[in-house]
């Protein structure tokens, strides 16, 4: 059931990105929970992965916004989630044109992404490497913090988990994401990532890790103490963890402004514990 509900907005949306491009769209993907397993109706993304003909038209992104706005208004359950990546061959080889393809979700629809649409157009697609992941990673978390209100929860850690499982869950496994691909250069597939992090990380940040991926399932009550403990115990810590993990590793690849950055954020986030 959870599966149909996702699967239902991928119907729709690739039913209006097919009326938007016509013959341009060369194939279109699922990518994410619903391509490689563990989706849940409560807390996860429908993600769609387009291919279209080059080169790129400056009317492309339009067209993107036009078809995650049609699929929104048909009121559809999990509309709302649906998630656009998109690009060309020459895009996502770096040969021209912008989409929008981070390295991750690129590494996701050459190893993971399955054809639902169109024929299949991956071969030669080159594998982005552990360096241009960690790297895209490191810039995504400097951003997170101040963007997620991740101060602010782990100064109230009852207001995040009485905010509902997705705001929960995606604060804790993001970062358990990262490190993950860090660590081990493959994609964060929830459960890998959740399950790795645990073992890695004895105490707080194991602990979490492991709640939050049960949370997705069967997520705690607004008023659940054992919940709110976990929360306030791990996750500052586990934010503090991923920073200097990333800022280190951008000190190894001579990326200096960014490790200078995700330091003020790991400064000011360790201030707010």
């Amino acid at each position: 059931m959870d599966e149909a509900l996702g699967e239902a907005v991928l119907t729709l949306a690739v039913e209006a990105a097919q009326r938007a491009w016509g013959s341009r769209l060369r194939a279109a993907y699922a990518l994410g929970s619903l391509a490689h397993g563990g989706f849940s109706s409560l807390v996860s993304d429908v993600d769609l992965g387009l291919l279209l003909e080059d080169p790129l038209a400056p009317a492309d992104a339009q067209r993107v916004k036009d078809v995650n706005e049609q699929v929104k208004a048909s009121s559809l359950p999990l509309a709302d989630r649906l998630s656009i990546f998109w690009g060309s061959q020459a895009s996502l080889r770096g040969d021209g044109g912008e989409g929008r393809f981070p390295s991750l979700d690129r590494l996701d629809l050459i190893r993971h992404g399955r054809l639902i649409a169109g024929q299949d157009t991956r071969a030669g697609l080159p594998v982005p490497s552990q360096r241009q992941l960690v790297v895209e990673a490191a810039q995504f978390c400097a951003g997170l913090v101040p963007r997620s209100r991740i101060e602010e929860w782990v100064q109230n850690p009852a207001g995040l988990v009485a905010s509902g499982p997705r705001p929960l869950t995606k604060a804790v496994l993001f970062p358990v994401r990262f490190l993950y691909t860090a660590e081990t250069g493959e994609i964060g597939r929830n459960h890998d990532a959740a399950s790795y992090i645990a073992r890695q990380y004895r105490g707080p940040i194991g602990d979490l890790a492991a709640a939050a991926l049960t949370w997705r399932e069967q997520p705690p009550g607004p008023e659940d103490n054992a919940a709110v403990r976990l929360v306030a115990d791990g996750l500052g810590p586990l934010y503090i963890t991923c920073l200097e993990d990333h800022e280190a590793r951008m000190l190894g690849y001579g990326e200096t402004e960014l490790a200078e950055r995700l330091s003020e954020v790991r400064s000011t986030l360790g201030a707010s514990e």
